[in-house]
C-alpha cells in the first residue's frame, strides 16, 4: 500500500487526508447512531402520551425528566414551553434534535465529490507528467513515462474507492436521519391531536 501510495504522485497527500476525514465521521456517526437507538424509551413516551391525554401535563413532564431518548426530549421541551407557543416549541425542539442527527453528513457528502475529483486530478497530472517525457531524453526510458500513468491510474483508483466506500455509510445515516426525522413529524402531529381533543372536551 505504502508503495502505491509513492507512486501516486503529491495528490494522495489530499486524498489521505479526505480519507481520514470520512473515516473519521462514519465511526463517530456510527457510534451515534448506536448510542441514539439504544437511549430509546418506548414505555416512557408512552406513559408522556397518556397523562398528557388525560389533561395532566405537570406529571407528563415530570416522567419525562432525565430521559435522553430524543423524542422524549422533544415531547417536554414542547409541553413545557407550550404557554408561549406550542407550534414553536416542538418546532424549535425538533430542529435541535435533527441537527444532532444531521451533523458531519453534509462534509461527508462533499468527500463523496471531492474524492474522484482529485482522482480526475491526479489523473491529468500523471498523464502531464507522462508526455512531458515524450520530447525530452529521457524517452529512451519507458519506465519514466509508464510512472507517469501509474501515477495518473492509482489516483483515479484511490479518489474512486475512498467515494465508493463513503457512500454506503452516508446513504445510511441519511436513512437514518430521514426515520428520526419522520419519527418527530408523527409524535407532533399525535401531541398537537391529544391537546386539541382535550381541550374541546
Amino acid at each position: 500500500m505504502l508503495i502505491f501510495f509513492q507512486k501516486g504522485g503529491p495528490i494522495m497527500w489530499p486524498l489521505l487526508i479526505t480519507s481520514i476525514v470520512a473515516l473519521t465521521i462514519v465511526v463517530e456517526r456510527l457510534i451515534f447512531t448506536l448510542r441514539e437507538k439504544m437511549k430509546r424509551q418506548p414505555e416512557v413516551m408512552e406513559d408522556i402520551l397518556s397523562y398528557v391525554e388525560l389533561g395532566d401535563l405537570h406529571t407528563a413532564i415530570q416522567k419525562g425528566q432525565g430521559s435522553e431518548d430524543f423524542l422524549v426530549k422533544t415531547l417536554i421541551y414542547a409541553l413545557s414551553h407550550r404557554e408561549k407557543s406550542l407550534g414553536s416549541a416542538i418546532l424549535r425542539a425538533a430542529n435541535l434534535e435533527l441537527q444532532r442527527f444531521n451533523r458531519g453528513l453534509s462534509i461527508l457528502d462533499t468527500i463523496i465529490t471531492l474524492a474522484p475529483l482529485l482522482g480526475l486530478l491526479g489523473t491529468v497530472t500523471g498523464m502531464i507528467h507522462a508526455f512531458s517525457l515524450l520530447g525530452s531524453a529521457e524517452l529512451g526510458t519507458p519506465v519514466a513515462i509508464t510512472g507517469g500513468i501509474a501515477e495518473a491510474l492509482i489516483a483515479t483508483a484511490f479518489g474512486l474507492g475512498i467515494a465508493i466506500l463513503a457512500l454506503i455509510p452516508f446513504n445510511y445515516l441519511n436513512a437514518r436521519l430521514e426515520e428520526a426525522r419522520h419519527q418527530l413529524e408523527d409524535l407532533t402531529s399525535q401531541l398537537e391531536l391529544l391537546l386539541v381533543t382535550h381541550s374541546e372536551i
